[in-house]
């Protein structure tokens, strides 16, 4: 099997890199294969990861899914296995960051969305181009995307098919961080190094009761969080010891 996703660990902080760039890492089942092992590998892996980095290699982070799946019909063979590999991205217990540069089109925005954090080149355009195609979404656009930008500004992504520059992006809240591209690997370390300082258990806390509690009215999620969140976390006497020695 072909390496389409290179997996890198140094520091607690795991790079996962789309690795087909000769047609712009587009996503086909055989790299969301290799990305299923790598989730789950992460998801196990406990303390040893703090903090996923997910870019691509090459001239851009991916031009979306691969046509040439849906061209032969096999994309609807395995749908549900890549939908639920994104789910499985979006439940790790550590922060996950999408690094993207140029192109983020479709099935490459679903894929971005699973993240926690998108960080962006100033040269990045995104889209949704499911309509262009003639297509409807399976890997939880019609989800995602409005909770991020609002059930209006998806909808006009969707009905568009129009390409939004980083600028746009960042002002409707579709990404995070817009970065020169000559830094944005170094911006986009950094951050995820200064995640990594902070304690793993209150960022898998947090992550829990923010997924549990998405789309509660305020009453319900408080509740939620005075029942399941613990105040203080496995690391917390520790860290208050070192600080206070420090002192």
């Amino acid at each position: 099997m072909t390496q389409t996703l290179l997996v890198e660990q140094q520091n607690r902080i795991c790079t996962l890199t789309l690795n087909r760039p000769e047609s712009l890492n587009a996503l086909n089942h055989e790299l969301f294969q290799q990305l299923r092992k790598a989730v789950d590998d992460i998801a196990s892996a406990g303390d040893d990861i703090g903090c996923v980095i997910l870019r691509g290699n090459g001239k851009a982070f991916s031009a979306g899914h691969d046509l040439k799946d849906i061209a032969t019909g096999t994309e609807l063979d395995h749908s549900d296995y890549e939908a639920t590999t994104l789910e499985a991205l979006a439940s790790l217990p550590v922060p996950v960051i999408a690094q993207v540069h140029r192109y983020c089109f479709t099935g490459a925005l679903e894929l971005a969305l699973a993240t926690d954090l998108i960080f962006v080149s100033d040269d990045t355009v995104l889209a949704d181009t499911h309509s262009q195609w003639g297509l409807s979404p399976v890997w939880g656009m019609t989800q995602r995307l409005p909770r991020r930008i609002g059930v209006a500004k998806a909808k006009d992504m969707m009905f568009s098919s129009r390409k939004v520059g980083a600028a746009e992006a960042l002002a409707m809240g579709l990404v995070d961080r817009v970065c020169k591209p000559e830094s944005l690997g170094d911006e986009v370390l950094a951050y995820a190094q200064s995640v990594v300082r902070n304690s793993g258990d209150s960022h898998r806390i947090c992550k829990s009761i923010l997924e549990a509690t998405d789309g509660l009215r305020i009453h319900d999620g408080l509740d939620y969080e005075y029942t399941n969140s613990p105040g203080a976390c496995a690391d917390m006497a520790e860290r208050v010891a070192r600080f206070t020695e420090r002192k």
